[in-house]
Formats: C-alpha cells, structure tokens, sequence
C-alpha cells in the first residue's frame, strides 16, 4: 500500500488548509486511516481517526477544529483544518492500516501567528 499527501502549507492562525492523502496498491475493505502529525522535538501523535464505515475519533486539541473525511471511490481520506493555531505547525502524516500499517511521506503544515 502506498499513501501520497498533499496539501500543506503556510497559513496564518485563524486561516485553514485541507490535507489529502491517497491510497493506492492492495486495499482491504476493512481497514481503519488516520493523520499523526509531528512537532519538531516533539513525539509523533495521533490527530484524527476514521474507520471504513465512518467512524470517527480526534485528538483532545483540534475537537471542533478538524474534520476527517473519507471517500471509499477515491481511496482518498481528508483533513479539513479550521481555525488554525501556531501550535498546529507540524509535519503531517497519513495512516493506512489493515493487517499491517503503512505511512505516507508526510506534508508540512505551518501557521504563523
């Protein structure tokens, strides 16, 4: 499985960015898609999660900020970020996981306040 992202960028606080990530090569109808995202000197963490049948689930810090979406006909997933925060400055990266797990090569995203 490969996942390419796209759509990071340099914003300032209040603007928003929507992030991409397609999915290509041998995709099981089962499987769960997040965004991580990393903070320089700061540990990966999750940001947004959403399983094959749309089940959501979002990280403490971006609740009523960020939506993630899916479209199963694309085998892409998105990451609609509002009311962006100089905190949200990250590289982020998408997640594809079934029975093993693949990464994307990450996008940056930073917010100027």
């Amino acid at each position: 499985v490969q996942l390419v992202e796209s759509g990071g960028g340099l914003v300032q606080a209040g603007g928003s960015l929507r992030l991409s990530c397609e999915v290509s090569g041998k995709i099981d109808t089962i499987n769960v898609m997040a965004w991580f995202r990393q903070a320089p000197g700061k540990q990966r963490e999750s940001v947004a999660v959403i399983t094959s049948v749309g089940s959501t689930n979002y990280a403490d810090s971006v609740k009523g900020r960020f939506t993630i979406s899916r479209d199963n006909t694309k085998n892409t997933i998105y990451l609609q970020m509002n009311s962006l925060k100089p905190e949200d400055t990250a590289v982020y990266y998408c997640r594809y996981s079934d029975y093993e797990t693949s990464w994307g090569q990450g996008t940056q995203v930073t917010v100027s306040s």
